[in-house]
């Protein structure tokens, strides 16, 4: 199936409005198809995004640090793949430089590109961790991730409040006890 026109997928939301029973030719809602598209077009920019790019600047010259980098707290907003609902939380991403190092915006930038996709956390959370695996060449990668599930917490079985959590540990994180301890301790900091 080819990518719809704009004018397709308005039609489709107008269906969607006059499915749940209200009336897409009421004042209210005349416009809403087109507030709808726009709003996804935001909720989806990350498939326009090459996450493996956002990482290709990176610098040498770091003064001889080789210890953890870290950006923790970095929220996302994202949809689950299975009810298009919002899961929104906060990620902590770090990794252990190899030859070099990248901006640390540029982490938050990968956690942007791929949360902005219909995605499972656990998906997300892999994705992230093995893009900045692959471009990186660190010496280790941790991605840990919370977040609350609307699909969840606003339907089914109504429970707010609970985070799920997942995470991925690759190289010296996922060998070595002692550097996911300080992970957790910076993390708790």
């Amino acid at each position: 199936m080819g990518r719809p026109s704009k004018d397709e997928a308005m039609a489709a939301v107008r269906t969607l409005l006059a499915y749940i029973g209200d009336d897409p030719d009421r004042e209210g809602l005349v416009d809403t198809p087109k507030r709808f598209i726009g709003a996804y077009d935001d909720w989806f920019k990350g498939y326009k995004e090459d996450p493996e790019a956002l990482l290709g600047r990176t610098f040498d010259d770091v003064g001889g640090y080789n210890d953890i980098v870290m950006m923790k707290g970095i929220r996302f907003e994202s949809h689950c793949e299975h009810h298009v609902a919002p899961m929104i939380g906060t990620a902590h991403v770090a990794y252990l430089p190899g030859d070099r190092v990248v901006g640390i915006s540029k982490l938050a930038r990968v956690v942007d590109a791929y949360a902005k996709r219909l995605q499972s956390q656990e998906t997300l959370t892999e994705q992230i961790a093995q893009t900045i695996n692959k471009v990186l060449k660190p010496r280790g990668v941790a991605v840990i991730m919370y977040g609350e599930h609307q699909c969840i917490s606003t339907r089914g079985i109504n429970k707010q409040g609970v985070d799920c959590v997942t995470r991925t540990l690759l190289g010296e994180f996922k060998t070595d006890a002692g550097l996911q301890q300080q992970l957790m301790e910076l993390i708790k900091a």
